[in-house]
């Protein structure tokens, strides 16, 4: 393992390398972000581990919620919590609270890092939440393990995601197909925020068994209803290469969004986030997807990116 410690706002930035040399990662203590992951020589994130903080959200850990929250505003127990405004041109709290925090490291070898951060009576989440992630290289990728431990008194509401820019080495993404594991399309309003739902079935956002990019929605949300297993989104190349996200059945919710120019390590860079999330954007204002941790317990749930050679492709 080596860190390299930067100046300004970017903090300690993890090289991660497996045993073979195949398998590289970069995660920094910004946000627990995963800011490049090579195998074999082809790029499968967007690298960002240049800039100091991470661009459009690149590769962030989302919690103790994922996306967003209407007006910075929910209720609990009868008693209105206001949120920081994160988002001020349209007023939401975005993504969580750990998009500017630096995450402790807990445990590191050359192939894996655990980071650490402590929630603890923030501006309208009080509640003592410990939320740890855990980046391990495989042989085709990485797996992500995501874990909130309740510290405090009393239950807490909790849901979490992950932000990674999918790329398959330097294939444009207009060249591209996407596939998202879903059969439900949640519509959103002009503030992105959820406001019906419709099945996927004979629509332009069925993307069950991929359309090219350039057909896709831009920006859209996915639930995937009445199955309990493993999700499995991907990017193809044309010569059938493929950069698949596999994610447990608690990240049934996933967003999709469509940079028009992502600030990479190359350049700016039309770029696809495949975001899975536990939780749709507004839960802590609807409750759907929330997990209440009762004081004591934890919740873990983990998603891995992976690199399939067109000589492996399905």
């Amino acid at each position: 393992m080596t860190v390299h410690d930067h100046a300004q706002r970017r903090g300690p930035t993890i090289a991660l390398v497996s045993a073979d040399g195949r398998v590289a990662a970069a995660v920094s203590t910004l946000a627990g972000a995963l800011r490049s992951l090579v195998v074999d020589g082809v790029a499968v994130v967007e690298p960002t581990a240049d800039a100091a903080v991470p661009p459009g959200a690149a590769g962030t850990l989302l919690a103790p919620w994922p996306n967003r929250v209407d007006g910075a505003l929910w209720v609990h127990e009868g008693a209105t919590q206001r949120l920081e405004v994160t988002e001020p041109g349209l007023g939401h709290a975005l993504h969580g609270l750990l998009l500017a925090r630096e995450l402790e490291v807990v445990a590191a070898t050359d192939s894996g890092v655990e980071l650490r951060a402590r929630l603890g009576g923030e501006r309208g989440y009080p509640f003592a939440i410990e939320v740890t992630v855990r980046y391990a290289l495989r042989d085709d990728g990485v797996d992500v393990t995501i874990t909130a431990r309740n510290r405090g008194s009393g239950r807490a509401p909790f849901a979490a995601g992950s932000h990674p820019y999918l790329r398959v080495g330097d294939v444009p993404v207009d060249e591209l197909s996407v596939q998202v594991d879903a059969d439900t399309e949640l519509l959103l309003d002009d503030r992105y925020v959820p406001i019906d739902r419709r099945p996927v079935a004979g629509t332009a956002s069925d993307l069950r068994s991929g359309a090219p990019v350039p057909e896709a929605p831009r920006h859209a949300a996915f639930a995937m209803t009445g199955s309990a297993r493993p999700l499995r989104h991907a990017l193809e190349a044309p010569d059938g290469t493929r950069v698949e996200l596999h994610a447990d059945p608690a990240f049934r919710f996933t967003w999709i969004y469509l940079a028009e120019a992502l600030d990479t390590d190359q350049g700016p860079r039309r770029a696809l986030a495949i975001e899975p999330m536990s939780a749709p954007a507004n839960a802590l204002r609807t409750g759907e997807g929330l997990a209440w941790i009762e004081p004591g317990s934890q919740w873990s749930a983990g998603f891995s990116i992976r690199l399939v050679q067109a000589s492996r492709a399905r």
